[in-house]
């Protein structure tokens, strides 16, 4: 196959600030420090990446597009991640085995349940 997935475009007020706060919140390398394009992906050579783009406008409705995510300790990660400035997020899951998060700027995310749980 000649199709390489390169990175995941993020929409946001202010990327640098997002992005930032998706480096520390996945442990990734900061790969372009730009305010209007700010790149972060697991290692410098690794694929596929967060590129955080400035868009004028607010998010409005649910994402249609969201990334999911599997520690090892849910609860440990999901207070790792609150504690970051995530928030819960209600978009009509009711009760469910992952959580979603949104992160600072809204974009929903979920914890999963750990494969040993």
């Amino acid at each position: 196959m000649s199709l390489v997935w390169e990175q995941v475009v993020v929409d946001a007020a202010d990327p640098a600030a997002l992005g930032r706060w998706w480096a520390r919140a996945l442990g990734w390398t900061v790969v372009n420090d730009d305010a209007e394009e700010f790149e972060i992906r697991p290692a410098p050579d690794r694929l596929p990446g967060l590129l955080f783009i400035r868009v004028p406008e607010d998010k409005a409705v649910k994402n249609r597009l969201h990334l999911d995510f599997r520690p090892a300790d849910q609860r440990a990660e999901v207070d790792r991640l609150l504690g970051l400035g995530a928030r819960h997020a209600d978009v009509g899951q009711g009760e469910q085995t992952w959580v979603v998060l949104a992160d600072p700027e809204g974009n929903e995310f979920c914890v999963l349940r750990s494969h040993t749980a």
